[in-house]
């Protein structure tokens, strides 16, 4: 036969839940679509609520042209016109209604090399293409940005584009950049501004307020086979 639990059971299990309750009411991870082309080397940005996928490197180091469009909505990834151009490691960024797509790394021009190799020269382009997430469609390429570089981080503030940070490979070294510089999509041009004061790669960028913040970073290049990250944290002051 059964015991009955004593009430000081049933008041300790109660307590026992009560405490354990919080945990079960936080937030959680939700799995949603699958991304239908892993690749290393992506980028991302939002407009009009979707989320928009460029780019990336396909196994071995083979620059894509991959863009994809994922609807919240709907709950599934669709493939768009592809990129003018196939690179690596650039950065974009929404003003108004347009995509700009800056920069990356891709095969130097005339090579047969297939990949963009961390070990060996590749390329890094300064193009800036422009893409209308309403008609699907790239437009003609705007102005190259002075410092061509992958590897970047930006931020978008008062309808310009800042980019700073990136690495760059040729035969004949591997290297970071300091530079800092803004795209004005209404003048189609490009502003030089004050270099930050550590040179990296691979970095965090966001705008917050009037201050663009660039956080950490590697301070070599990838195909050294060094790791120097760096706890650098620098904001820079944009006009208001």
């Amino acid at each position: 036969m059964k015991r009955a639990k004593h009430p000081i059971h049933l008041l300790l299990a109660a307590v026992i839940l009560l405490s354990v309750a919080p945990v079960h009411a936080q937030g959680k991870w939700t799995k949603l679509a699958p991304f239908p082309e892993p690749a290393e080397e992506l980028l991302g940005t939002t407009a009009g609520g979707k989320l928009y996928v460029f780019c990336g490197l396909a196994p071995g180091w083979k620059p894509m042209g991959l863009v994809y469009e994922y609807d919240p909505a709907s709950h599934r990834w669709k493939a768009l016109a592809p990129m003018p151009t196939r690179r690596g490691s650039p950065v974009a960024a929404a003003v108004g209604d347009k995509i700009y797509l800056i920069g990356g790394a891709t095969s130097p021009q005339g090579s047969k090399e297939p990949a963009v190799h961390p070990a060996r020269p590749h390329s890094s382009v300064g193009s800036v293409e422009e893409y209308d997430p309403a008609s699907d469609v790239w437009g003609a390429p705007r102005a190259r940005m002075p410092s061509a570089r992958s590897a970047m981080a930006s931020g978008v503030y008062g309808g310009r584009i800042y980019v700073t940070g990136g690495e760059g490979q040729d035969a004949q070294g591997m290297y970071t950049f300091r530079a800092l510089e803004a795209y004005d999509p209404a003048a189609n041009a490009w502003t030089v501004l004050p270099s930050m004061p550590v040179s990296r790669h691979g970095l965090a960028g966001a705008v917050v307020g009037n201050r663009l913040h660039m956080v950490s970073g590697s301070v070599q290049s990838a195909g050294t086979g060094i790791e120097v990250n760096t706890n650098s944290h620098d904001a820079f002051e944009l006009d208001k």
